[in-house]
């Protein structure tokens, strides 16, 4: 069944607070043109601290959630509009906590049997004293804040040299230094319970940071990714794996490496990107789904209350 909440209201709740608010707003513009072309009656909200005054205003029936983030994708808003009885996109709080903490993600990862790499995680305080003889592993390491998107924060650490910077710009909160493991990186979309696809990302520069991600440094994709059938299928599987080890139910990207020992997966998004450039839609273009129907679709899985009870769509 599909235009479940055709007829109602419909708030699409974008732009926000947090570092990530330029891209929320193309995602967020993006959205409301899709859902326009669709015929559905919308409510655009930019949050801000009075988002309850602003939804309660807006008359909305459910939320497209499009707030990259802190706030947005971290669990707030999803308690927030749990408390309010809002049905809303993506995940419930639970799993988007869980996957917004890098560090609670790779233990729910771990014990599911999903594939992941060594790391170690500091406290920020301890984080910008320690050196590179402190990791109990040798370098090559990525250094990246516990609770950020976007590769905010996000540093490949080669020489011994380049570590103390790299804790410095991470240690906003909590610093997970990993293991680097190299080879192609892919991006597993799953939509409810399946695995609609990958996409092999090709950087133009050290790795695939924000500024390949959203600014003009500049990003090759390949969908499908070139690779194997077999390859494709292990990847795959471990991205459909992360999805679920985090009890995942809507639209989610999980980001993997190929390794030489196979694919280990770095982490899962509950809140993907939907602008101009952003992986979740080339997917889904090429299964055929256009770009309204995956945004439809998203808002047919709309829900609320607690994932693990089962919620119903409106109320």
């Amino acid at each position: 069944m599909s235009g479940i909440y055709r007829g109602q209201t419909v708030a699409v709740v974008y732009g926000g607070l947090s570092n990530e608010r330029e891209v929320s707003l193309k995602t967020g513009a993006a959205i409301i043109e899709a859902l326009e072309t669709l015929g559905y009656t919308l409510a655009p909200i930019d949050a801000g601290r009075d988002l309850p005054a602003q939804l309660r205003a807006s008359g909305a029936a459910v939320v497209f959630n499009a707030l990259h983030g802190t706030f947005g994708e971290d669990g707030r808003i999803q308690g927030m509009l749990d408390w309010m009885g809002l049905p809303y996109t993506g995940e419930g709080i639970r799993s988007s906590l869980l996957a917004f903490d890098k560090a609670l993600a790779k233990k729910a990862y771990r014990e599911a049997g999903v594939p992941v790499a060594d790391d170690v995680v500091w406290p920020a305080a301890d984080a910008v004293l320690k050196s590179a003889d402190n990791l109990p592993f040798d370098l090559p390491v990525a250094v990246k804040p516990v609770a950020e998107g976007s590769s905010v924060g996000v540093t490949l650490v080669h020489e011994e040299a380049a570590f103390a910077q790299a804790m410095k710009a991470a240690a906003t909160g909590p610093v997970m230094v990993e293991v680097l493991v190299t080879g192609p990186e892919i991006s597993v979309v799953c939509l409810g319970d399946e695995a609609l696809g990958c996409v092999e990302i090709e950087p133009l520069r050290d790795f695939y940071d924000y500024e390949a991600k959203y600014g003009s440094a500049g990003t090759r994709y390949h969908v499908p990714p070139r690779l194997t059938p077999g390859q494709m299928a292990s990847v795959e599987t471990v991205g459909l794996a992360a999805h679920r080890a985090l009890g995942c139910t809507s639209v989610t990207r999980s980001d993997v490496i190929l390794g030489e020992d196979g694919p280990i997966v770095l982490e899962t998004n509950t809140l993907p990107g939907m602008t101009a450039s952003s992986l979740v839609p080339k997917v889904a273009a090429a299964r055929g789904i256009e770009f309204p129907e995956l945004i439809e679709r998203i808002l047919d899985l709309a829900d609320f209350g607690p994932r693990s009870q089962g919620g119903t769509h409106g109320a």
